[in-house]
């Protein structure tokens, strides 16, 4: 895929309305672009965008697609302060999630998307989690709704490490390829 392709566009206005700023790299600091965010449009690539800048603050991943609002994309309100292409995703998925802390209690391994994770799992916590093979988005409730959490390969030992303020996850989804 082109550098050109991943592309995500913010747009001032609801529905693709008012200035918009085109960005096709990581940018820690859009509010020299913008002052506020109602809609976008993701040309190419995974993205993650969060609320403040330096990349803090609430994130949610968007993919391929239109947002013609910000509760399109779970968002709270209008405000969006810097971004990330998201690399290297995988065609393989496979996490590891744990009842506990440091990988201790339950664990449940698998490679598929969760809508409802007490579907799977009878816990409402999840307290550390091992990313083996691709990206992957913790959602605080059900139905991929809530704060989003971005986990990519490595080791989470505690909910701290993804970011989270309390254990609690909803809903898993894998970040899907360009």
């Amino acid at each position: 895929m082109s550098v050109r392709s991943l592309c995500i566009f913010f747009y001032e206005d609801k529905n693709f309305q008012g200035r918009y700023y085109e960005c096709s790299s990581d940018c820690p600091e859009l509010s020299s672009h913008f002052s506020r965010c109602n809609s976008i449009r993701v040309e190419g690539g995974a993205w993650v965008i969060y609320e403040r800048p330096q990349y803090m603050g609430y994130q949610y991943v968007l993919m391929r697609g239109e947002y013609p609002n910000y509760q399109g994309w779970n968002g709270f309100n209008d405000t969006i302060r810097s971004c990330r292409l998201i690399r290297y995703p995988s065609s393989r998925h496979r996490i590891r999630i744990y009842e506990r802390p440091d990988f201790g209690g339950q664990m449940i391994e698998f490679s598929e998307d969760l809508p409802n994770l007490l579907d799977r799992w009878r816990y409402r916590d999840i307290h550390s989690a091992h990313v083996q093979d691709g990206v992957w988005v913790f959602y605080e409730h059900p139905n991929y709704r809530g704060r989003q959490y971005l986990l990519e390969k490595g080791e989470y030992r505690r909910h701290s490490e993804w970011g989270a303020l309390h254990p609690s996850v909803g809903s898993i989804r894998r970040v899907a390829d360009y």
